[in-house]
């Protein structure tokens, strides 16, 4: 590994670990982009001592109590206002952590914003080589729990309260790896370190030190293959009933260790390298991080965000012939397609919240493969706004969907329902941020062991899942979670002698041609969810994670976006919009549940219906909104769900479909109006079904500009999506 040595010479030399008082506190932190240089790997950081950290923990109960008893699952979603979590400063007095300035807050970026800014401070200049940072940086971890702050929810299965839920280090000193050239900058606000660890690269020894890996007792696992696979079919249950179309399930082994946490990591780096690998160690907590992460959850530079979701699961090969079979299974296999669908139309629309309109777009698909599995991966880059930050990113896509689902608060509050316990820091992030230039890379811990010391002795946890769909079979799912743990087990110390030794298989990167080139001109319409403005349209927005994707694509068309909320308390009535914004159109979202759950949506459908309203359109939940105030029942689809998967539409050259030939468009739902309804319906003409004939996919109003369809025009699967949204439109 990269820093092994060095970091070796670095602690004898005592400007590193247990030692470093004169410069700072003995906490280590260490990004290492392992495996061959790509755009994924490509410089590696070691941290010097710090004297700045800041700390974040739970809430006592008296402030953030558990949430009562509720069923997400069963479409119970109680939407709350973040509570507020204090922001620790701490300062490294030579001995120890002394307490600082502290201060609560409700939003994760004003905190981080308030509590982590540029020192002003410039590294004394060492080399000409291009270097990520010209100043001190911070760099730490985010648990996943801090959900608390980025979602509308509250937990039933809260952390224990003063839980570690953040740490961030001011970095003032670290040496930087570029791996395509080899070399090493040291980077520091004072000579003094610079020089004397420039000394120790020098002297360092080449040689590799051998690994101390010490086998332990086999981990126990917090539930059972059974109790696995009854968990993907409860999801798959909500799925059915239209609750929610993804879930990410995890599982968890815990035991003792009785390997370092610093060896742990060099065994991870050797026999699992990955890009997005990291190292942290809490002395004076005894808590400690290895991970081996794969995926990014976001990065921005020069006011480009990026995220890279990965979702669609194999195993590697025995030989090249038997791996590439295996990769060319999971790129036609239509679950695994479906289910990286549905993630990139989510974290489009996350970067979509705080990107220009019509700014998003998707830059590469690839298979990436790793030591045990290969994934589908695809990259997301948004312009930023101007009026938005790293802090407002980092928000805005925490956690990374990849690990959650979709839509997003649903699932994240049905997670605490499954599993009925915190994550802590698997599933959230490692990384760095620079505030004075704005630039950031963070991952998403996955293939992460988290250690914590009790009585003398490690103790580990190691969890892995994976994204359960409709399509989803049991017993794969199982096998799927075993095969992303078995890294880091082997790692750890826990996996069986009779397991393959390492190293198994190096990184490599097969690019996909991109399913669909969306264009990305730029627009003067904008989005607006807070000073709206009038003759926009109007989209109410029910609670979805492709929203956003919807109205860059209308802004796209080159109309202006009012966005307003249909769940939770209602401010104004469905009247009152009309009278005071005055929309041109207006669009009822799409949406997990029923439309019952969207109070809103039904005023719209039901005014619609009456011919009150401008031109309309459902999407997959309004338009079943649009069919119940026309007498249509609403039904669970008798030939089961569609979600994350381009279906053929049969249609009758009408209503928006007029002028589009042959079309595929992307379903998401559970529940459908039957043909045969619609039939004999008085107010409504069907324009389109699936290819049985017997699921509407499209209607429209015999007396108004009414429109409702049964799919998503704007995900990265509909191609002929514009068509639709365009022809609507015009009226």
């Amino acid at each position: 590994m990269v820093f092994d040595s060095i970091r070796h010479q670095l602690m004898e030399s005592q400007l590193l670990g247990e030692s470093a008082n004169s410069f700072g506190s003995p906490d280590e932190m260490m990004l290492v982009s392992a495996g061959p240089t790509s755009h994924l790997s490509q410089f590696s950081i070691l941290c010097g001592p710090s004297t700045t950290r800041i700390i974040v923990r739970q809430p006592s109960r008296g402030t953030l109590p558990p949430a009562n008893p509720h069923s997400p699952l069963s479409g119970e979603i109680r939407l709350e206002e973040s509570s507020p979590f204090t922001f620790q400063r701490q300062n490294w007095d030579g001995t120890c952590w002394a307490a600082g300035a502290s201060s609560s807050y409700k939003s994760l970026a004003e905190g981080l914003r308030d509590f982590c800014p540029s020192n002003g401070s410039k590294f004394v200049e060492s080399s000409s080589i291009a270097r990520p940072f010209h100043g001190p940086f911070w760099a730490g971890a985010l648990a996943y729990d801090l959900l608390q702050m980025t979602q509308p929810i509250r937990l039933q299965f809260p952390p224990e309260e003063d839980a570690l839920m953040c740490v961030l280090w001011e970095v003032e000193r670290c040496i930087i790896h570029h791996n395509e050239s080899e070399e090493f900058v040291v980077l520091s606000i004072d000579d003094e370190w610079r020089e004397m660890v420039n000394t120790c690269l020098k002297n360092a020894p080449q040689e590799r030190m051998p690994i101390t890996l010490i086998p332990a007792e086999l981990p126990t696992s917090n539930c059972s293959d059974i109790e696995h696979e009854d968990a993907v079919k409860t999801v798959q249950s909500a799925i059915i009933d239209g609750q929610l179309y993804q879930l990410n399930y995890g599982r968890t082994w815990e035991g003792e260790v009785r390997t370092e946490p610093w060896e742990i990591f060099r065994h991870s780096v050797d026999s699992n390298p990955a890009p997005y690998s990291g190292f942290l160690h809490m002395k004076d907590e005894e808590f400690a991080l290895v991970s081996a992460s794969p995926e990014s959850l976001l990065c921005t530079e020069n006011g480009v965000i990026t995220t890279a979701p990965i979702k669609g699961t194999a195993p590697r090969g025995a030989s090249d012939a038997e791996e590439s079979l295996l990769r060319e299974d999971m790129i036609s296999d239509r679950k695994e397609r479906a289910e990286h669908r549905m993630l990139v139309d989510l974290m489009r629309n996350d970067v979509g919240r705080i990107a220009q309109a019509n700014q998003v777009w998707v830059e590469r698909f690839d298979v990436e493969a790793y030591a045990e599995v290969q994934h589908l991966v695809s990259r997301i880059k948004g312009q930023l706004n101007s009026d938005v930050d790293l802090f407002d990113a980092i928000e805005n896509v925490f956690p990374g969907g990849s690990i959650t689902g979709c839509p997003r608060t649903v699932v994240c509050a049905a997670i605490d329902e499954l599993e009925q316990k915190p994550r802590s820091f698997w599933t959230g992030s490692m990384g760095w941020f620079d505030p004075s230039t704005g630039d950031s890379s963070w991952n998403i811990l996955i293939r992460t062991a988290e250690l914590r010391k009790r009585g003398g002795n490690w103790h580990a946890r190691v969890t892995a899942g994976g994204g359960i769909t409709i399509e989803s079979n049991p017993k794969s799912e199982v096998a799927e979670a075993k095969w992303k743990a078995n890294a880091i087990l082997r790692s750890c110390g826990w996996l069986e002698q009779s397991h393959q030794p390492y190293p198994i298989k190096s990184l490599s990167i097969h690019p996909l041609p991109l399913e669909n080139e969306q264009t990305t001109h730029s627009v003067s319409a904008s989005i607006h969810t807070v000073d709206f403005v009038k003759n926009a349209v109007l989209l109410i927005d029910n609670l979805d994670s492709f929203t956003y994707n919807i109205a860059h694509s209308i802004c796209g068309l080159g109309h202006d976006v009012n966005i307003i909320s249909g769940r939770g308390q209602m401010y104004s009535s469905a009247e009152e919009l009309l009278e005071e914004l005055q929309p041109s159109h207006v669009v009822l979202g799409p949406g997990p549940g029923w439309p019952k759950d969207s109070p809103l949506t039904m005023e719209f459908a039901t005014l619609s219906n009456g011919g009150k309203t401008p031109p309309l359109l459902g999407i997959c939940l309004g338009h079943q909104a649009i069919g119940v105030a026309s007498g249509l029942d609403l039904v669970p689809s008798p030939i089961g769900p569609v979600h994350g998967v381009p279906v053929k539409c049969l249609h009758n050259d009408s209503g928006l479909f007029q002028g589009l030939g042959d079309a595929f468009m992307t379903r998401y739902n559970s529940l459908t109006h039957l043909t045969a309804d619609v039939n004999g319906n008085s107010n409504l003409r069907m324009d389109a079904t699936d290819d049985t004939g017997s699921l509407v996919l499209g209607f429209h109003s015999k007396d108004a500009p009414v429109f409702g369809v049964q799919f998503h025009p704007e995900s990265v699967g509909s191609p002929f999506g514009t068509h639709i949204l365009a022809k609507f439109l015009q009226y």
